[in-house]
C-alpha cells in the first residue's frame, strides 16, 4: 500500500523553538506519523533562536536562490535543512536576513509585537508553496499550524489552485491559542494580498471591525483541528465551518492517536 504524504508547515516546532504548546505538541506529530506508514515534510522559519551548528543546519543550494514578492518587494529566499533529533526526518528552514535573523520570535525586548508579523507571514507562507513546487513532492495532506501558516490555505485555493502538485491535497489548520493571531490590522491585508488576490478573497479573515487569522484559514482550509483548550469556546468560527470536519481539543494523550484517526477519515471521505 503506497503511503500517504503529509506536508507539515509549522510556526513553531520543538526541539528548535521551545516552551510553547504548539512547540511541543507539533514537534511529536513528524515521528508519530512517520512510525504510522506516512511519508512527511517539514518546513517552518529559521528564526533567530534556532542554534544553527546545535541542530546542524546547513544550506540545500538546489532549493535556495528564489525570490519571494510581497507587496511588490523582493525578498531572497535561503532554505536551509537539517534532521529532526531522534528520527531519519528532515526538516526544511526557511530563512531571510530581513525577516528571520531577529533573536526574537514574533515580539521584541519589550513584549510588543514586530511590526513586520505580517510580512513575515506572508513571505514565509508563499515561500513554503514554492518550495514544495522545487520539491516536486504531490502532497495528500498539507497541515499548517499556527496563525503565521493561516495564509496557507487562502493561497491553496486562490493563487495557486491550478498548481498540479496541490491538486489532490486536503488543507488541515491547526489553531492554537497563541498571540498575535489578532494583529497586524490593514498592514496584514496589504501584504497578504500576493499575487493581485482581490479585497473579497481577504474578506474571510475579517472579524468584525478587526482581523482574525483562525477565521480566514478555517474558511479556506477542508478541515479543522483545535490544538489549544481555551480555543473550543473563545473562537466559535472554529466549530461552525460549515460541513467541514473539526476535531475538537484532546488532552496530551490523546491528541496524536485524535489526529492519525481524524486524517484517516478525512481520507476515506475524499469522493472517488
Amino acid at each position: 500500500m503506497e503511503k500517504k504524504r503529509l506536508l507539515l508547515i509549522t510556526q513553531e516546532l520543538a526541539p528548535y523553538t521551545e516552551g510553547t504548546d504548539i512547540s511541543e505538541l507539533v514537534g511529536k506529530i513528524p515521528k508519530f506519523f512517520a512510525d504510522n506508514g506516512y511519508e512527511l515534510r517539514i518546513l517552518m522559519p529559521r528564526y533567530g533562536v534556532v542554534n544553527e551548528r546545535r541542530h546542524r543546519l546547513h544550506e540545500v543550494v538546489r532549493l535556495s536562490g528564489m525570490n519571494i514578492i510581497v507587496d511588490d518587494d523582493d525578498y531572497p529566499l535561503l532554505i536551509k535543512v537539517a534532521s529532526l533529533p531522534g528520527s531519519r526526518l528532515q526538516v526544511y528552514f526557511l530563512d531571510n536576513e530581513e525577516f528571520f535573523k531577529r533573536k526574537l520570535v514574533f515580539e521584541d525586548e519589550k513584549g510588543q509585537p514586530f511590526e513586520d508579523n505580517a510580512d513575515r507571514a506572508a513571505f514565509f507562507c508563499k515561500g513554503a508553496i514554492e518550495t514544495v513546487k522545487k520539491f516536486g513532492w504531490p502532497p495528500d495532506y498539507v497541515l499548517c499550524t499556527g496563525w503565521m501558516t493561516s495564509l496557507l490555505p487562502l493561497y491553496l485555493r486562490t493563487a495557486y489552485k491550478t498548481e498540479p502538485i496541490f491538486a489532490n491535497a486536503q488543507i488541515i489548520y491547526g489553531a492554537f491559542d497563541t498571540p498575535r493571531e489578532k494583529e497586524g490590522g490593514e498592514r496584514f491585508f496589504q501584504k497578504a494580498a500576493i499575487n493581485n488576490l482581490t479585497k473579497k478573497q481577504l474578506e474571510p479573515f475579517r472579524d468584525g471591525e478587526g482581523l482574525s487569522m483562525h477565521k480566514g484559514a478555517a474558511f479556506y482550509a477542508d478541515a479543522v483541528v483545535v490544538g489549544s483548550e481555551s480555543l473550543d469556546n473563545s473562537v466559535p468560527h472554529l466549530n461552525a465551518s460549515g460541513e467541514k470536519p473539526v476535531l475538537p481539543w484532546q488532552p496530551a494523550e490523546e491528541a496524536l492517536p485524535g489526529y492519525l484517526e481524524f486524517f484517516k477519515g478525512l481520507s476515506e471521505n475524499v469522493p472517488a
